[in-house]
């Protein structure tokens, strides 16, 4: 069986559908939803505005940082900023799956870079980070299953991608 490795290595950032030097408040019609966590660490003004509440330490500090976050998307709802709204969602989510990392494995690292990137023992990282995940999970789905939301991404999506 082949070992496979983190798909970040074959990364070809001139292909991806993000760009860092654009203003996605400024032109919102070059946003793409994507999959999943696409562009979250990417796509301006929202990065810095969301980024800087994204903590997941330990289960209180989740709890602030996901209230926080959750905050933002419903005024970026409120605004009509999908672009900022789904933003918000896809630091929810990414609250969830780094904190679930976090708990796997230690440190965060699936990948042993100095040993051909050879897969990491999962089990090994840290339970509090679990308590973190299923709080930022609940967050995540509370936005995803708002009605406004899902109707501007499925209206986006249409028109835009």
């Amino acid at each position: 069986m082949k070992k496979q490795k983190p798909s970040y290595l074959n990364f070809n950032e001139k292909d991806y559908a993000w760009k860092r030097d654009i203003d996605y408040r400024k032109h919102p019609e070059l946003y793409r939803v994507g999959k999943g966590e696409q562009g979250v660490l990417i796509c301006e003004p929202y990065k810095t505005e969301i980024g800087k509440y994204w903590r997941f330490k330990n289960e209180e500090i989740a709890v602030e940082s996901s209230e926080k976050i959750y905050s933002l998307f419903l005024e970026y709802l409120q605004k009509k900023d999908f672009v900022g709204a789904d933003m918000a969602r896809k630091y929810l989510q990414m609250g969830f799956t780094r904190a679930r990392r976090y708990f796997n494995y230690k440190g965060g690292k699936k990948y042993d870079q100095d040993n051909d990137y050879e897969p990491l023992k999962r089990g090994t990282g840290d339970p509090e980070k679990a308590k973190s995940a299923e709080i930022f999970y609940k967050k995540w789905k509370e936005a995803e299953e708002n009605p406004e939301y899902a109707e501007m991404k499925q209206d986006w999506k249409d028109r835009l991608g």
